[in-house]
């Protein structure tokens, strides 16, 4: 069944009681890694070789300076379609025995990174013993190759590397997402949990929100909640006041609210086990009633979010929900959000679901039980002072769907 956004205050002091010991994390894993393989076994790939923080963190449940790793390519991971993955750690000693013991790990080795950071004018020398390796370890996983290897992300002299050992290299962060499309019940748990972390942080941020803080400040109440909860890092700074909430997508300032300001914002929140609170909101600075202009903005970006909402159900189409969604009035339309939804998981996922049904870019696709959706709402009319921005995070179920956010709206905004 649906829920409709409330209108129910949340706790003010702890996001709720989690034991991670409650939930089987063996079992996760297990199922992750499940995933990943049946990807590679499907497109027909021996391994994947996988440098993008998240899709280690996905595959192997293991983390090391994760953002710093998102920058500066030092840490890896080859994931055999048949057998246990070889974890490649930050090149110092240190880290060995960072990553925690789990089965679907056989081996922890130090990387070894080539970019200019690491390596300046000896990086094709460090480049080919990396190739090398690698190349010895397909052997030892896979039997002599050459072999179908996936890859997420590379430089491309080890593009050059590995080819000329002669592999053919696949596009590997589609199957990465594919695999991290459909969550399990324990991926679920975590994920409700990192938004309840979200929620904290927005009943922070609703809880200071007053005439003269700054945008900054603000969004500092957030980032704090999540951090103190055990979260992992905030992927924006998308938080705007008054006339810069109009067009969206501008980063948090040090612009001082003023009573009557609306403030919007999305929280795109990585919490605790790296899963995504990815909710917008918008509240209204001051104890003064709102404008008219301000309470009807408000309130089609809550009917389009419900209405969108209320569409999701498994075995719709993509194309069909881009039809069916609701219809964005003319004068909103150049400075529409981009897209209806999107999916979620640790970060934004596949697939970005578009506005417009004749978008020739417009993706293939069902929606199936197990998938988690973001959908969106921005809505503001170009030269106008204010913008509102909302988002909700649904479930998709068997029987239909479910809205995982449970953070209210703001009543001083409702007609």
């Amino acid at each position: 069944m649906s829920n409709p956004i409330t209108s129910v205050p949340v706790a003010h002091s702890t996001p709720g009681e989690f034991n991670p010991a409650d939930v089987d994390m063996p079992a996760m894993r297990a199922y992750r890694f499940m995933r990943v393989q049946a990807e590679l076994r499907a497109a027909d790939c021996a391994a994947i070789l996988v440098q993008n923080p998240v899709n280690i963190r996905y595959a192997t449940d293991t983390r090391n300076m994760s953002i710093w790793l998102m920058q500066n390519p030092g840490r890896y991971c080859l994931i055999p379609a048949e057998g246990r993955a070889v974890l490649f750690d930050y090149p110092n000693m240190n880290c060995l025995g960072t990553a925690p013991r789990i089965p679907e790990i056989a081996e922890v080795r130090l990387a070894q990174a080539y970019s200019f950071q690491f390596a300046a004018e000896h990086s094709s020398t460090v480049c080919s013993g990396w190739a090398a390796e690698l190349d010895d370890v397909l052997t030892h996983m896979m039997g002599r190759g050459p072999h179908r290897l996936a890859i997420d992300r590379v430089d491309f002299e080890g593009v050059d590397a590995l080819r000329a050992r002669g592999h053919t290299l696949v596009e590997g962060q589609r199957l990465m997402e594919l695999a991290r499309t459909i969550k399990s019940a324990e991926e679920l748990a975590c994920m409700r949990y990192s938004l309840k972390v979200a929620d904290l942080g927005m009943q922070r941020m609703h809880d200071a929100l007053r005439p003269g803080i700054t945008e900054m400040a603000l969004w500092a109440e957030l980032h704090f909640a999540n951090i103190a909860n055990g979260g992992e890092w905030i992927e924006t700074r998308l938080l705007s006041s008054g006339p810069r909430t109009n067009p969206w997508l501008q980063e948090a300032s040090n612009r001082a609210i003023e009573a009557g300001d609306l403030v919007s914002f999305d929280t795109d929140l990585v919490g605790p086990y790296g899963y995504c609170a990815d909710v917008s909101r918008t509240f209204l600075c001051g104890n003064q009633r709102a404008t008219a202009e301000q309470q009807l903005l408000y309130e089609l970006a809550v009917e389009q979010v419900e209405v969108n909402c209320a569409l999701l159900r498994p075995g719709l189409t993509f194309r069909d929900y881009t039809k069916l969604s609701w219809t964005i009035p003319s004068k909103y339309m150049e400075q529409n959000y981009g897209c209806v939804a999107h999916g979620v998981g640790m970060v934004d996922e596949w697939p970005g679901i578009a506005v417009d049904a004749d978008d020739p870019l417009l993706m293939d696709g069902v929606f199936r039980p197990g998938m988690t959706i973001c959908v969106e709402s921005y809505l503001g009319e170009v030269g106008a002072r204010y913008g509102v921005k909302l988002e909700q995070q649904v479930l998709i179920t068997e029987t239909g769907h479910d809205i995982l956010s449970r953070f209210p709206l703001e009543p001083k905004l409702r007609r």
